[in-house]
């Protein structure tokens, strides 16, 4: 097995790193859980505040350095969030079993989050949590849903909405219009493909895509257009030999 085929294997990637945009997740992620510590600090108590911190650190490497991808997206965080957080309560609250409990609010958090098309990685943390925090904690009950957790939540998704939109090529949310690239023509040689063609192959497809219909346009187009120029630039080198 030669070294690319090793490394495919375990899903690294060969893209190039741009220092730039590394720096900027870093910094992005800096300032989100900054932001989160200021608010609990300010309307919760100390302990409370840093008991959530996990949950919302995993967002923050969702929300900086993969802005684009769905599950980064505003729904997925907050309903991701704010489902976990109830699941995981209820489950304390009426699974006596410790070990059941705690496994439980974790595969009933992932099983809705996925129903109702919000699933955030980060929100098997937040129901974890619920069950397996201090006693301080579990004092607070359902209202863990407000405080800290819907809290934490909408600061790091402000803090991500403003910095995001300080960088035109970090589109965040994705699907703000003012900010989405018009589509382009279809390449010369391929006909064109609209946004139904991906919804509808994406349907068929029985595996989670974690990519939306726009970014395989952008593919798409991307990959066509690079296939042409380079038959342009083999038929212009035969045509000089």
């Amino acid at each position: 097995m030669n070294r690319k085929t090793f490394l495919q294997m375990m899903g690294v990637h060969e893209q190039p790193i741009h220092l730039g945009d590394n720096l900027i997740s870093a910094l992005g992620g800096f300032l989100g859980i900054f932001g989160i510590f200021i608010t609990s600090y300010w309307l919760l108590d100390p302990e409370t505040a840093v008991l959530i911190v996990p949950s919302m650190g995993a967002s923050a490497v969702l929300l900086f350095a993969a802005p684009h991808v769905p599950f980064s997206q505003p729904w997925n965080v907050l309903g991701g969030h704010a489902v976990s957080a109830i699941v995981g309560v209820a489950c304390w609250q009426w699974i006596p079993h410790y070990a059941i409990a705690a496994s439980a609010s974790v595969g009933i958090a992932i099983g809705i989050m996925y129903a109702l098309r919000c699933i955030h990685p980060p929100g098997g943390a937040t129901a974890l949590a619920a069950v397996i925090g201090s006693e301080k904690l579990h004092q607070l009950g359902f209202a863990y849903e407000f405080e800290p957790i819907l809290l934490n939540t909408l600061t790091i998704l402000l803090v991500a909405v403003a910095f995001n939109a300080l960088f035109h090529w970090r589109r965040y949310p994705r699907h703000i219009p003012f900010l989405r690239k018009s589509p382009g023509k279809a390449a010369k040689g391929y006909g064109p493909i609209r946004h139904e063609d991906f919804v509808y192959a994406l349907a068929h497809l029985d595996t989670l895509v974690d990519i939306s219909e726009e970014q395989l346009m952008e593919i798409y187009e991307l990959a066509t257009r690079r296939k042409v120029k380079r038959e342009i630039g083999e038929a212009s080198a035969r045509g000089h030999s």
